[in-house]
């Protein structure tokens, strides 16, 4: 595994205690993510113009983020002491809300994990391909802003979803043969896959009519198409991306400082410090900062990656 040994920069006991659960710190900063789609939500409604409009959309996209993240915590059983409820919690609140689904993200991240930085990683391709020229990089965030990649990415999910193509959420397409998907698998795949994202829109549409407007829904599929895609594809540039040498633990991985606007756009539940996740990929994601002081007095990022911030992250990821 492609990883750096926690013991070589924490005792056992920094580690245990790292380690340790809290139930009310992670329903408390579940519930700080989404009271911001309710005032997204709420600030277009009691204010309906293009300007509320647009900074919905955007704060929306970054809290759609967040429920990738919390599929991805959840899936490392990170979160809560009950892997019952890091099950229940990571599909309704985190994966089925934007079209996923954990379980299925689960073993398919794990091979991340196993193989980060070498060709056999699944994510490879989203972190290829920079620095990017000013004009490529124009494009990617246009076609990310306008819902292009976004209708590309919603309908591969269906696909996998059905087992028609194999589940890779990072850009590689492989059908998988006919003879492995008759009908009634294909049907089994979307009463397993696709029922609960399926009855998550519907329960936020029915929250959105019953409490304010049924056309507030737009408001979150529309984020899911536009901003989330730019959101995830900022995410993506600066944990593995333009690093010296993606095969070496020690820089194939970045920690990236976040600012308030960072935070709420491209940075939910400390995914920032992703360099310490790496290191230990257990630790839940309010323990991330605690981890993320005690490497950096202990000397870490005198060989890690530290970017001041996602500025310096996307200057780095354009050629000049």
């Amino acid at each position: 595994m492609q990883v750096v040994p926690a013991h070589q920069y924490l005792t056992r006991e920094e580690r245990q205690a790292l380690l340790k659960k809290n139930n009310w710190l992670a329903w408390g900063t579940i519930l700080l993510n989404y009271g911001w789609v309710v005032g997204a939500l709420a600030l277009v409604y009691w204010f309906p113009n293009p300007l509320s409009v647009l900074v919905a959309l955007f704060i929306l996209g970054g809290k759609q983020l967040a429920c990738a993240i919390l599929m991805h915590d959840t899936s490392h059983h990170a979160v809560f002491t009950s892997k019952r409820l890091n099950n229940w919690v990571g599909e309704w609140l985190g994966g089925f809300p934007i079209f996923n689904s954990m379980k299925q993200y689960r073993p398919y991240h794990y091979r991340h994990h196993v193989s980060n930085g070498l060709e056999d990683d699944p994510d490879l391709l989203l972190t290829r391909g920079y620095p990017a020229s000013k004009a490529s990089m124009r494009r990617k965030i246009i076609r990310d802003l306008t819902g292009q990649t976004g209708v590309k990415a919603l309908f591969g999910l269906i696909l996998m979803h059905l087992g028609i193509i194999e589940f890779n959420l990072g850009g590689k397409v492989a059908r998988v043969p006919k003879a492995q998907r008759p009908a009634k698998v294909v049907v089994r795949n979307f009463a397993q896959n696709l029922l609960g994202p399926l009855v998550a829109q519907v329960a936020i549409f029915l929250l959105c009519y019953f409490l304010a407007s049924g056309w507030l829904y737009l408001l979150w599929l529309g984020a899911y198409l536009t901003t989330f895609q730019f959101s995830l594809r900022v995410r993506s540039i600066a944990e593995h991306s333009v690093v010296t040498d993606r095969e070496d633990p020690y820089v194939n991985t970045r920690t990236t400082k976040a600012n308030f606007l960072e935070k709420v756009l491209f940075a939910p539940y400390n995914v920032n410090y992703h360099a310490e996740h790496h290191m230990l990929m257990a630790v839940p994601p309010y323990r991330l900062g605690q981890m993320h002081k005690i490497l950096k007095t202990k000397g870490f990022y005198e060989r890690g990656v530290l970017a001041s911030g996602y500025r310096e992250v996307l200057r780095g990821a354009v050629k000049v």
